[in-house]
């Protein structure tokens, strides 16, 4: 999922950079203000997580490639801006020393699997789970919001980078960034988290979270 670059244009990754930018000082200073002095070995720990499962890199058509995150179970055990950060570090430091994922679109990795995932998780969740504190259904909803929430991620990538022949093309038509179209990308992306990659996501999600539920429960950021 991460996009390298040369894929994005400016009008794209600049303002996306500054959404990222906005989500890293609202979550600094949420932690700041309420994270326990505790759980902050759990946050670079979470970090730690989200760069392993990130590891297993398969490129797909369409300019990008296709992997688990770890983000939604980090937002429910943790808390979705503990996520922010944590899955940020690690975007950060691939790119920075791994040269996974570009610089200049940097922010647009940020945003769709630090941000997009996390908040989307939490709320899939939420909806799901509803008041609900039996452990099935609790199961459910969190294979759902790992599941939910990926795809969902997938599509906001492609999107971004399935819109440059529309935004930044040369006077011939020829497309400047990314050569594939809303068509194409699309599709790439969905189809492939949809059948794989989000079924792990959500499999890892769910049996993570039934292992604090079971020994931990009131580590549970979102019950």
């Amino acid at each position: 999922m991460h996009i390298p670059d040369g894929y994005l244009s400016p009008q794209t990754y600049l303002p996306l950079y500054g959404v990222a930018v906005s989500f890293w000082v609202i979550a600094a200073r949420k932690l700041k203000r309420t994270l326990a002095k505790k759980h902050v070995p759990l946050v670079a720990m979470a970090a730690a997580f989200s760069f392993l499962v990130q590891m297993f890199n398969i490129p797909i058509p369409g300019g990008t490639t296709g992997h688990a995150v770890g983000g939604a179970v980090i937002a429910l055990i943790l808390g979705p801006w503990v996520a922010v950060m944590a899955v940020s570090v690690t975007l950060i430091i691939q790119a920075l020393v791994f040269g996974d994922g570009g610089i200049t679109a940097l922010g647009a990795n940020c945003v769709n699997m630090a941000i997009v995932l996390p908040f989307v998780s939490y709320g899939v969740f939420k909806l799901v789970s509803g008041k609900s504190k039996q452990g099935w259904r609790l199961s459910i909803a969190a294979f759902l919001s790992g599941y939910v929430g990926l795809v969902i991620t997938s599509i906001s990538t492609a999107i971004q980078f399935g819109i440059q022949p529309l935004v930044a093309h040369a006077a011939d038509g020829q497309p400047l960034y990314a050569p594939y179209p809303l068509s194409i990308a699309i599709p790439a992306m969905a189809i492939e988290h949809m059948i794989l990659f989000g079924l792990i996501e959500g499999l890892v999600t769910m049996l993570l979270f039934r292992w604090f539920f079971m020994h931990d429960r009131e580590m549970i950021h979102v019950l």
